[in-house]
């Protein structure tokens, strides 16, 4: 077998994976033993998984989450009004494909930001694309691509991606510009893509923290139809990890 002008071949067409496993089958003294088919499969099997690894990489990479959080770490034994059923039904990704939107609210430490993050992390293993932003920065980053002339390019790929998280909603005030611009963000992504807000200000005051009574209207209505509510009840997370980390009882 002239196996140096095939593994050339392979990354040639961009097939890494094959070749990584082609090179392996090599030093396999029994691989011969196998069928052309089964090794075939083989090859087929970890081409996949490897550009479904490359995948992962580049959208955890783009997502910039702002803490490496999983659904497997989440802590559901602490009471703090985490429905389990829901979080697991919300992993699957169905609701950022049929443009639903996730509202998470509870108190500074109650782990909002972690949940958040943590369906961020599951939606770049289900191959979704993400981006992760403070409120405030995502307002700061618009603006600033308005002065630019970056700003169309900007407001578009965020359209584009299909789940937008927006963390930190509610800590300061938004500016005639900044409702402007939420608007046409949320506008773009209504029932066509998915969008997480957290937020330590209860739903009910969320109207006040927008200000204009017209663009608040506006933008409740797309953020609140066909929406999942998460409220986190219940002692600072922060506090219960840091004494469980230090040998004390929480």
């Amino acid at each position: 077998m002239l196996r140096q002008p095939t593994l050339d071949l392979l990354h040639e067409l961009r097939l890494s994976g094959m070749a990584q496993a082609f090179q392996e089958h090599a030093a396999m003294p029994d691989i011969a033993e196998l069928s052309f088919e089964d090794r075939l499969s083989l090859l087929l099997e970890r081409e996949k998984t490897d550009r479904e690894q490359r995948r992962y990489q580049r959208l955890k990479g783009h997502a910039k989450l702002h803490l490496d959080a999983t659904i497997e770490d989440l802590n559901f034994k602490a009471p703090r009004g985490l429905d389990r059923s829901l979080v697991l039904r919300l992993a699957s990704g169905q609701w950022i494909s049929d443009g639903q939107t996730v509202l998470v609210t509870g108190a500074t430490g109650s782990g909002k930001s972690y949940l958040a993050c943590a369906l961020g992390h599951q939606a770049c293993r289900n191959g979704i694309s993400t981006r992760y932003y403070r409120l405030s920065r995502l307002l700061d980053e618009l603006a600033l691509a308005r002065g630019d002339g970056s700003y169309p390019k900007l407001v578009q790929r965020l359209a584009r991606t299909w789940l937008l998280i927006l963390d930190d909603w509610g800590l300061a005030s938004l500016s005639g510009q900044g409702r402007h611009d939420l608007l046409e963000i949320l506008d773009d992504r209504y029932a066509r893509r998915g969008t997480l807000l957290a937020s330590q200000v209860p739903l009910e005051h969320w109207h006040d923290v927008v200000g204009d009574p017209t663009f608040a209207d506006a933008i409740l209505d797309r953020l609140l139809n066909n929406a999942h509510r998460i409220t986190l009840k219940g002692a600072s997370m922060r506090r219960l990890y840091d004494s469980t980390k230090a040998g004390s009882t929480p």
